[in-house]
């Protein structure tokens, strides 16, 4: 497949990586010359497969609608704009493409979610909910989006909502833990991130189940299928 590339943070150049390694072609664009999404093109995706975005909340729906009106499949690791889903999933529809996205593309996190979503019915049952997150000192939003997704499977699962804690210290790759709480015990559920390398291999798988496909997908729903 062709690649091209959205973001050149730590994430997003580990994704170049692990793509070329799979044998794919990648080229990044950088975000100086693609100011608001203006070089998402007819003639700049003529060859382009598949296009993963990494970048940050401000730009990726210009960058989202844009693929979609030139019907172009993309993966989106970029979190903080999912109050949009309504609308992008029309571009989607209208567009005709492939769309996939997600909180974290690590398959270890996703099983952590469906680890979290069998513990989460203890919620009913007189234990009390916390959910932690640890990030590096560098990263911008808070919560992560990992942690507002652990919450929303929570939700799902028993209807009730937990309140998330968040810390930004040192060079922390990623740790999300949920703890259950009650007067005769108490469980922990974690995931810690060794390196983002998890993380960006499950992108690039993503973007190769979603070679041929049309639809909006979420990761959690079809990781599974990888």
């Amino acid at each position: 497949m062709h690649i091209l590339l959205l973001g050149r943070g730590k994430t997003g150049l580990l994704v170049a990586e692990a793509a070329l390694e799979r044998k794919h072609r990648v080229r990044i664009m950088h975000a100086a010359v693609n100011r608001d999404g203006t070089a998402l093109t007819e003639k700049n995706l003529a060859s382009v497969d598949v296009v993963v975005d990494f970048t940050t909340p401000t730009v990726v729906l210009n960058h989202i609608e844009a693929c979609a009106r030139l019907g172009k499949n993309m993966v989106v690791g970029t979190t903080g704009w999912y109050e949009e889903i309504p609308r992008v999933r029309q571009w989607v529809e209208k567009g005709k493409v492939g769309f996939l996205y997600a909180a974290n593309f690590s398959f270890g996190v996703n099983l952590f979610f469906e680890i979290a979503r069998t513990a989460a019915p203890a919620l009913q049952h007189e234990y009390f909910g916390q959910i932690f997150e640890r990030h590096h000192a560098q990263k911008r939003d808070a919560p992560s989006g990992t942690a507002v997704a652990l919450r929303k499977v929570v939700s799902e699962a028993c209807g009730s909502e937990v309140e998330i804690t968040s810390f930004r210290e040192g060079d922390v790759v990623g740790m999300h833990e949920l703890t259950l709480d009650c007067a005769h015990d108490t469980i922990y559920l974690c995931h810690n991130a060794k390196s983002r390398r998890g993380f960006a291999e499950g992108a690039v798988r993503a973007a190769e189940w979603l070679a041929g496909k049309k639809g909006f997908f979420d990761f959690r729903e079809v990781w599974k299928e990888m």
